[in-house]
């Protein structure tokens, strides 16, 4: 599975190669300008700014990164606040890949042909050693002409290692690359241009706002005690009191991840009957998660304790490395001794078990449920 998915990953780079390069203008085509835009605005008028894209499928928002291509934000800032990208579209995308818009051009329904040569040959090349991963913002090119950058920019869906040192970084996505997703799932003609306009409403630039607090952290283990989960499924639901006496960070990490809905659109993924059924599986999850959702998931240290592994003990599901907890949980259908002291016991069943039996009970191949098991919502309540 792992090497099928690399190979899915290797063309979709390919594709954006392909899109990246797809313009192919001579260079008559483009606007020349004598003297390339530099910025009036200083690093520090720049520096703690973002980008706020308003779209037809939601809001991103991107945090502009002035000390790495200061022309390329000052451009993007001037842009922004004359209006000119607002009622352009995403023009060129490759499904799970990039996302491409900025053009100018698009503005106009009559020049579909001639989408993605506008707004290009303004500004010099401001190349860094910043990597295209994921959420990565970039200028767009003419082939061969690495100062031709301008209104143009493409977004990262996923990792883009291919493209790193060849074109100008100048922002990340810090929300909303879940709606980058979305658009990257456009309709395309063969050519890669977008079947559907997905419009950019407006583009407005702001203050980065202060780091939110991380939520469940100043809570004491008495606190914690007080909130319950209640896991919504398919079959009823399952309601969850805590042990923050014995495993506070666990306990810490589960409510903050169903709090900010990681849990929710998730499935049963394994049902080993007489044993557990598990969920948290991020795979499972039928949407991909917010920016806001990832900065919750992390790797936990385990905290073992002597509670016993029987039915209704609610436990962290790990990998060999006994801190690779992180998501996925499982709930006990029976007494499973062979875990106590090896696996983090952090909550336990207090109500719903008949739900978790009925779950143990679906068939199965191997120990994957036939029929998908889904969690709809998982909340948290003070009990």
């Amino acid at each position: 599975m792992l090497a099928d998915q690399n190979e899915v990953s290797s063309v979709k780079r390919v594709m954006v190669l392909q899109v990246l390069v797809w313009i192919g203008l001579s260079p008559c085509l483009i606007a020349q300008n004598p003297e390339p835009y530099v910025t009036p605005l200083s690093l520090d008028e720049m520096t703690g700014k973002q980008g706020v894209l308003e779209t037809d499928l939601g809001v991103i928002v991107l945090d502009l990164l002035p000390q790495y291509a200061p022309n390329h934000v000052g451009l993007f800032i001037k842009m922004a606040k004359a209006g000119e990208y607002d009622g352009t579209i995403f023009h060129r995308m490759v499904e799970h890949g990039i996302i491409q818009g900025g053009d100018p051009f698009t503005k106009d329904l009559s020049r579909t042909d001639t989408y993605g040569r506008g707004g290009l040959g303004l500004v010099e090349a401001e190349v860094s050693d910043q990597l295209h991963i994921r959420g990565t913002v970039s200028a767009v090119l003419v082939p061969g002409q690495p100062n031709s950058g301008g209104a143009q920019f493409f977004i990262c869906v996923v990792d883009q290692p291919s493209l790193n040192g060849q074109y100008s970084i100048w922002a990340r996505v810090s929300e909303g690359l879940d709606v980058a997703v979305r658009i990257s799932e456009t309709p395309v003609d063969a050519e890669g241009r977008a079947n559907e306009r997905v419009v950019v409403r407006s583009v407005t630039i702001r203050d980065k706002p202060p780091p939110e607090p991380i939520p469940f952290s100043s809570e004491s283990d008495k606190e914690l005690a007080t909130y319950r989960a209640v896991i919504e499924t398919d079959f009823g639901q399952i309601k969850i009191d805590f042990y923050p006496d014995r495993a506070p960070n666990h306990v810490r990490n589960f409510l903050r991840l169903a709090d900010a809905g990681v849990f929710d659109g998730m499935a049963f993924h394994r049902i080993a009957k007489g044993f557990v059924i598990q969920s948290g599986y991020l795979p499972s999850r039928r949407d991909p998660l917010t920016e806001r959702q990832l900065g919750f998931v992390q790797e936990l240290e385990p905290e073992f304790n002597d509670t016993p592994h029987v039915q209704g003990i609610v436990s962290m599901a790990r990998g060999d490395d006994p801190a690779s907890a992180s998501t996925s949980f499982f709930i006990c259908t029976d007494v499973a001794e062979e875990l106590d002291g090896q696996y983090t016991a952090f909550g336990v069943v207090v109500s719903g078990i008949d739900v978790v039996k009925v779950i143990e009970m679906t068939p199965t191949k191997g120990e994957t449920p036939i029929t998908r098991i889904g969690i709809k919502r998982a909340r948290v309540v003070i009990r």
